[in-house]
Parts: structure tokens; C-alpha cells; sequence
């Protein structure tokens, strides 16, 4: 099923100004009472109870746009397949908070570098979404980020697979969201999908995503 809504074509700066505007200045704090975390709970055919935010693992990624030529991009990742969990899925180069980071941005930045080896002087942060609660457990805070080019990747691969952009263009187009769903634990899960070339992004990593695009679309 296809989302309905309006695409968003921006250039770099015409995103950097919208995001400034509408996104959160600083991360959402636990158990915030204006706005309560977003998640995989909202996509399911059935109504099911918002996760505990405050039993959910702490993490934070990095929603990094790039700026080019022919348009601005998302950069993100394909785990790597020897993995554990959510092997060779694509995401946002992101992970657990550590107790010495002190801020979501700290550890966007760490796990940033030491996934793909990106110098965090590249990166210039926007604000923040919504938190996101997984069905897995994890409380994410999403960081949205300018990357300034020319920059290197160095990939871990232990961690990851690969790195790749994809146009923010077809990210921002409601006409590229679906609504796809597979049994897991026994029950029907719902969850947004996006297919561009070969890659097939869906789960939390789509489910963002479709934030971004629904804060900026206003």
C-alpha cells in the first residue's frame, strides 16, 4: 500500500532551513508529556501498547544528509551479514549509548566513526526527531545532520557492510512508501518499506524516515 501525501523536493539548503525550523532544538527527554515517542507500535493493524521508554535500551543514529550537486542525499549503511542481529539490513550508522557519552550526539558521532570511519568535523547537526521505540527494545534518538563533502569512508567490517547515499528526492516521495507486513513472534507486523535499486530499506531505519518526512512536510 502506498502512502498518500505530497513529495518534497528541496535542495540542501532549502532542507538545512526546514530543519532548523521544525525539527527538536535539543534530543527528547524520557517520558517527555508534549510529545510521546514514535515507533514501531503506530504501524500495526491492531492497536498495541506504547513500550516502556524508560525499560528500552538507550541509542542514537545518525540521519546524515549530504549535499550534492545533482541534489542532496542520505547516507546509510547495509550491516554487515555476520552479524548477530539484523544482519545485512540496511541502517543509520548509530548504536548503543555508552554511559560516558553524555549526549545522544556524542554517541551518533562515535558509533559514526567507528562504523564507516567518518570524521565527526564533517558533520554539522540540524536537531533532532521524536524518539523511536523498536519492537526489539531500543529507544532511538535520531540526530539529523549536514555531512560536508569532500569526505572519506573507512568501513569496519565487523560492523558493516557497506556505506551508500540514496536521493534525498525519492526518500521524500510518499509515492516510495509502502506499507508491508511479515509474521514475526507469531503475529502480523506491520512496517514502511522503500525500495531504491538493489537496496531494500524498511523497519526502524524506514520507519524514521517517514518522521523526517512527515515533520518537514508539516
Amino acid at each position: 500500500m502506498t502512502i498518500n501525501g505530497h513529495a518534497l523536493n528541496l535542495d540542501t539548503e532549502a532542507f538545512a532551513a526546514l530543519a532548523r525550523e521544525r525539527l527538536r532544538p535539543e534530543p527528547p527527554d524520557f517520558g517527555d508529556i508534549i510529545s510521546r515517542p514514535r515507533g514501531d507500535h503506530e504501524n500495526q493493524p491492531q492497536p498495541v501498547p506504547v513500550p516502556d521508554e524508560k525499560r528500552a535500551i538507550p541509542a542514537a543514529v545518525l540521519i546524515g544528509i549530504v549535499p550534492r550537486v545533482e541534489g542532496p542525499t542520505m547516507l546509510l549503511t547495509t550491516r554487515a551479514a555476520s552479524l548477530r542481529k539484523h544482519s545485512a539490513q540496511v541502517a543509520f550508522p548509530g548504536g548503543r549509548v555508552d554511559a560516558v557519552d553524555g549526549s545522544p550526539v556524542v554517541t551518533a558521532l562515535r558509533e559514526t566513526e567507528e562504523e564507516i570511519g567518518l570524521a565527526r568535523e564533517h558533520i554539522s547537526t540540524l536537531g533532532f526527531l521524536d524518539a523511536y521505540l523498536t519492537g526489539t527494545g531500543y529507544r532511538i534518538v535520531p540526530v539529523v545532520a549536514l555531512i560536508e563533502p569532500p569526505f572519506s569512508l573507512t568501513i569496519n567490517p565487523h560492523e558493516v557492510d557497506e556505506a551508500f547515499e540514496t536521493p534525498l528526492s525519492f526518500l521524500f516521495d510518499p509515492a516510495n512508501h509502502k506499507r508491508e507486513g511479515r509474521e514475526w513472534q507469531g503475529q502480523l507486523r506491520t512496517y514502511y518499506a522503500m525500495s531504491f535499486a538493489d537496496r531494500y530499506i524498511w523497519g526502524a531505519t524506514a520507519g524514521m524516515i517517514r518522521n523526517l518526512y512527515e515533520r518537514l512536510a508539516g
